[in-house]
């Protein structure tokens, strides 16, 4: 290995990406575009959810309940209905979520059975809507009072906030995304340039090369991680509870995975289309897969094992650790040892490749 040679491999890397301006649009301003469009969209909270309401007591003791409804912030009640077919009406229609009918006796104890329809075709919100449905109507119902004093407490994010479990999955969402594009394009614009023969047939290695193509965007990565993390703390006030040096060495590992494979599929492929299609066909499945989206537990469990090969749902699993518990190493050394694993496998079947060629 000549450390001049790589050197000189990693200058040429970084002239020709920055002499793009395109390029560097996609580098630097595209992830803090898709930042800030994931941290607003993706929101698996319940807000608002249109309810419209039943009232055949029309009494004190119903208004406060359709007060409390209205007060949690989840619900917000379009209006009243006379009968509960206008409720199915509206449900039918899409034009309200969930239909709260309460019964005639409702202040008097003599009938406490409050009916809550839900729209389920989308079942995430119907069940959450429930959830809080259910514990408003229990805390203003005329029951006798419980035996047991059941309390819930939610350890690490107690105000519950999607975005503190989502913001920091982006991070390793949108350093695989410029990773596999960047490095999936690398060697084969060599080759529709002509230069890649002219690189094989010089001085360097193919380990030489692997490297020089690698460490470029290694470090934009980092540059990127950075500017995320700080987008994600100061914009979003996401909390950081881990070890910074504990989330820097993660993320050089999912790295070189990521590189690593970008590298193998630019490797295998022609043109710069079919390896730009070829990365988002690995990308998407990483995404299902990483637990980014979908509990990895809720899963099959031939794809839960599947998921153990994808290096970013190892690396969710360190930086949502990291901001939201504040893990050390003694918790993620399984995780941060998986990445190790497969940065050095994809490294070396790239350098196989180019070998081979």
């Amino acid at each position: 290995m000549n450390p001049k040679r790589v050197f000189e491999m990693v200058r040429k890397e970084f002239r020709q990406i920055f002499r793009d301006p395109r390029l560097r649009g996609v580098i630097f301003v595209a992830p803090m575009i898709q930042l800030l469009a994931f941290g607003y969209a993706v929101s698996t909270d319940v807000r608002n959810v249109a309810t419209l309401v039943v009232d055949h007591d029309r009494s004190r003791a119903s208004r406060e309940m359709v007060e409390a409804f209205t007060a949690s912030g989840y619900f917000r009640v379009l209006g009243y209905a006379e009968r509960p077919a206008d409720i199915v009406r509206a449900l039918d229609h899409g034009d309200a979520v969930l239909g709260i009918v309460i019964p005639p006796g409702f202040e008097r104890g003599e009938n406490s059975r409050v009916q809550l329809l839900f729209d389920g075709t989308n079942s995430n919100l119907a069940n959450v809507a429930r959830g809080y449905a259910e514990r408003i109507v229990l805390s203003q119902a005329n029951l006798p009072p419980p035996q047991v004093d059941l309390r819930s407490r939610a350890w690490f994010n107690p105000a519950l906030e999607s975005r503190d479990y989502n913001v920091p999955a982006v991070i390793g969402a949108l350093l695989m995304l410029i990773c596999l594009l960047l490095t999936s394009l690398a060697v084969v614009r060599e080759r529709e340039m002509g230069t890649l023969e002219q690189l094989l047939v010089s001085p360097l290695r193919p380990g030489e090369l692997i490297l020089g193509k690698s460490l470029p965007f290694a470090l934009i990565g980092l540059v990127d991680m950075g500017l995320v993390v700080m987008v994600a703390l100061l914009w979003f006030r996401i909390p950081f509870r881990g070890n910074p040096l504990l989330l820097i060495l993660g993320t050089v590992l999912f790295l070189f995975s990521a590189l690593g494979l970008g590298l193998l599929i630019s490797s295998i492929s022609n043109t710069q289309q079919e390896a730009f299609m070829s990365a988002f066909l690995v990308f998407l499945p990483a995404i299902l897969l990483s637990g980014f989206m979908f509990p990895v537990s809720s899963m099959p469990r031939g794809f839960q094992a599947l998921t153990l090969l994808n290096p970013l749902r190892h690396y969710l699993e360190i930086v949502r650790a990291l901001f939201l518990k504040g893990a050390g190493v003694e918790a993620l050394w399984m995780q941060l040892l998986a990445l190790l694993g497969m940065g050095i496998g994809l490294l070396w079947l790239a350098s196989r490749r180019f070998r081979d060629d």
